[in-house]
This record gives C-alpha cells, sequence and structure tokens, in this order.
C-alpha cells in the first residue's frame, strides 16, 4: 500500500491505495453499489447516511436523516460541485461527470480527487467528515493549480434538494439589490426590480416557494446559511463562510444562486439548485484554494402554503443544528 496525500490549508487530505485503488477499513464507513452507481462511498452513523460517487464526478448521491433524503433523485448525482464564474470558467466535463479516485481516509470520512484538467488549469479535491452521532457533514471542496500560471477560480455548490421544497435564505440589511434578489430572464438580462408570485421578503428572510418566471435568481447576503424545508418534513440547512470584503466575481457579485425549474431534462423532473458562491481565488502554481459547507438534517414539518411557514421556529432549529448561540 502507499499512501498518498496533500496538505491544505493546515488540513490534510489523505488517499489510501493499493497497486490498484484500493481501500481501507474504518467505522463509519463502507464501499457500496447504489442505485445504479458502482464502487460508491458510504459514511454512517445511527441516523445519518451519506453515499459518494467517485464515477460520477465526485457527487454526493444521497444525504439522508432516518432514511429521509433531503436531495434529489440519486441518478441525477444531486450533490454537485463546480468551479466558476460560470459565464467565464472553460468547459470541464472531466472535473463535472468524469472519473474521480476516491477514498476512505479514516472514521467517517472519505476524499475525492478529480482528474487534471489543463483547459483550467486545477484539480478538485474534496473531503467528507460526517459527525460520528449526529447529522454535520463537513464539505471541503479544494482547487488545486496544476498549471505554471496563476489560475482565478471560484467555488461554487450546485446542490439539487428534494422535489417540491421550500428555499429559506436570512437576508442582510446591507444588500446592493434594491429588492435583495435579482432574477435572470430569458434575454440574457438581470432584472434588478423582479416580481414574482413565487418569491417572498419577510421579516428579514427570502422565501422561494416553487418555480418562479425564469429559474436562475441571485442574492448577496452575508448571513452565511440557509434552509431548505422539503415536503416529507426536513429541513436542510447548509452553512458557509462569506467574506463581505473580498471579491465575488460572478456578473452581479452574489454570494448565492438558486436556480428553481419545472420540467427539466430528459426525466421532466422539478428541481431546486442550492448554490452557495466563494469569492474569486487568486492561485498560484502548485498552490490550493478551500471552501467549506457544513450541511445538517433536522425534522421540520412542511406547510401546506408557504405562507404559514413559521420562519421564527425555522431560524431556532437551524441554529440549533448549528450550534449558533440564540
Amino acid at each position: 500500500m502507499r499512501h498518498v496525500g496533500v496538505h491544505l490549508n493546515g488540513m490534510y487530505f489523505g488517499l489510501f491505495f493499493f497497486a490498484i485503488f484500493g481501500i481501507i477499513e474504518a467505522s463509519g464507513t463502507g464501499r457500496i453499489d447504489y442505485e445504479g452507481f458502482n464502487d460508491c462511498i458510504e459514511l454512517r452513523n445511527a441516523t445519518t447516511r451519506v453515499v459518494l460517487a467517485p464515477s460520477y464526478g465526485g457527487r454526493v448521491l444521497s444525504y439522508s436523516c432516518k432514511s429521509k433524503s433531503a436531495l434529489g433523485p440519486a441518478k441525477l448525482g444531486p450533490g454537485r460541485f463546480d468551479i466558476g464564474p460560470e459565464k467565464v470558467v472553460p468547459r470541464r466535463k472531466e472535473l463535472w461527470e468524469g472519473e474521480w479516485e476516491g477514498g476512505i481516509t479514516g472514521k467517517y470520512s472519505a476524499a475525492l480527487v478529480s482528474q487534471a484538467h489543463p483547459a483550467t488549469g486545477v484539480q478538485l479535491i474534496r473531503e467528507f467528515k460526517l459527525d460520528s452521532q449526529s447529522s454535520h457533514l463537513r464539505v471541503t471542496h479544494a482547487i488545486r493549480n496544476i498549471s505554471d500560471e496563476r489560475v482565478h477560480w471560484s467555488h461554487w455548490s450546485r446542490t439539487f434538494g428534494k422535489v417540491g421544497g421550500i428555499c429559506v435564505v436570512p437576508l442582510s440589511k446591507d444588500s446592493a439589490y434594491p429588492k435583495s434578489y435579482v432574477m435572470y430572464n430569458d434575454k440574457k438580462a438581470i432584472e434588478f426590480l423582479p416580481e414574482d408570485p413565487q418569491i417572498e421578503i419577510r421579516d428579514g428572510f427570502f422565501l422561494l416557494k416553487g418555480p418562479p418566471r425564469f429559474p436562475k435568481l441571485g442574492l448577496d447576503s452575508h448571513v452565511g446559511w440557509l434552509a431548505y424545508v422539503t415536503p416529507d418534513d426536513l429541513a436542510f440547512i447548509k452553512k458557509y463562510p462569506t467574506y463581505p470584503n473580498r471579491r465575488y466575481w460572478e456578473m452581479v457579485g452574489m454570494t448565492l444562486s438558486l436556480w428553481y425549474v419545472d420540467n427539466w431534462g430528459e426525466g421532466k423532473v422539478s428541481v431546486c439548485e442550492i448554490e452557495p458562491i466563494g469569492p474569486r481565488e487568486d492561485i498560484g502554481p502548485g498552490e490550493y484554494a478551500s471552501f467549506t459547507e457544513d450541511w445538517y438534517l433536522g425534522e421540520f414539518q412542511f406547510p401546506d402554503d408557504g405562507r404559514d411557514l413559521d420562519l421564527n421556529r425555522l431560524e431556532r432549529v437551524s441554529k440549533e443544528l448549528m450550534g449558533v448561540d440564540q
């Protein structure tokens, strides 16, 4: 066995290999086949299960608590990560949906490594660490510069939530957008004064209750968390860092994008893509930049009408899961 790993911002990303990419056994981990995907990595504790697919772009296929998954259909590879900005980054099929290498790195943890990609000048590394007792999943997405020149990319998370949910985002008081969000329309323009019946601003929160007129939205909130409430009474919480004094270089400087659409793709499914965005990273040859999201799951009753969603209670539940003082 040989041991291959990299140091990244004080953390160690390790992968263990046999002559042909092998595995190690550790508590809370295993190798499984899952819904048509072979040689997946499973992280699990008494209540929570995470399934990773090295063979499909290093994606998360399932993130579930007590058998309820927060993510969309496994066939979509719903736990997706990417690099941006969207309209500038070259095509990157090898990173997006190509064959990755994956290994178990310790108790309740695994790491996935992409192919090297000359067009972007990077290789991507993802580390997943599940708490031994709770639903807390820490996901660190790293960008490694494999080129001879400095590269400039940003983290772009693109997670499909379970069909039919409601997305809730706490808003900053200092938004640069008049309505706290913008909408990308079908004329390749960005509406800064949008109106949509599926969107509500209430008590300092943004609510997206279903597919809007145009699917892509942008927000510049720096509160640093969001909640996605699924129809089977599950709250999926993402906590992520924001950097008010750094450059966010999507076209409207957003820290978060949402993409909610009906009848999408060959399967004609409804999907809500939850997309925390990182700031621009200036990465020298051989250097790394990383972005960490913390995921949580908790019980929360789905309302019959989005207007009945109890925002105060959702905020309490979310902060309890995140370990944030009330």
